[in-house]
């Protein structure tokens, strides 16, 4: 097991990705996701590039948001935590998902793999795939 003095973690890559506004979406990325970073999202596996595909999806839904970590742990190489998501779309609707998250760093402190599981709080039926649209 690999000791990481210092790490991302899923707040902070969540703001990057999502909630700051002209951000480069590649350099957002390569700040928390190792090259060879894998997800999977509620059963669903994507590599780097999918998972870059489904973040560009939804810089163009998501208008603002927050991100609420309840719980956080980080021992090793290994994070979990568990998070409120809270979107605010284009269209002025809201959708809030709780996301529990297992995560694996790579020994540079980046996500190499996190594997995740989503609970909507609130928002339209339509939403409930927003943790994997593409």
């Amino acid at each position: 097991m690999t000791t990481v003095s210092t790490h991302t973690d899923a707040r902070a890559a969540l703001t990057d990705l999502l909630l700051t506004p002209g951000l480069d979406l590649d350099e957002a990325a390569d700040r928390h996701f190792a090259p060879d970073y894998r997800q999977r999202t509620d059963g669903s596996w994507a590599d780097r590039t999918e998972f870059l595909a489904h973040i560009a999806h939804l810089r163009t839904v998501v208008a603002g948001g927050s991100v609420e970590v309840h719980d956080e742990l980080a021992s090793g190489d290994r994070y979990a935590d568990r998070h409120t998501m809270e979107v605010i779309k284009t269209d002025g609707s809201t959708v809030r998902m709780e996301v529990y998250l297992f995560g694996e760093f790579a020994p540079d402190g980046r996500f190499r793999r996190i594997e995740e599981t989503t609970l909507m709080l609130e928002g339209a039926d339509a939403d409930r795939n927003l943790g994997s649209a593409r």
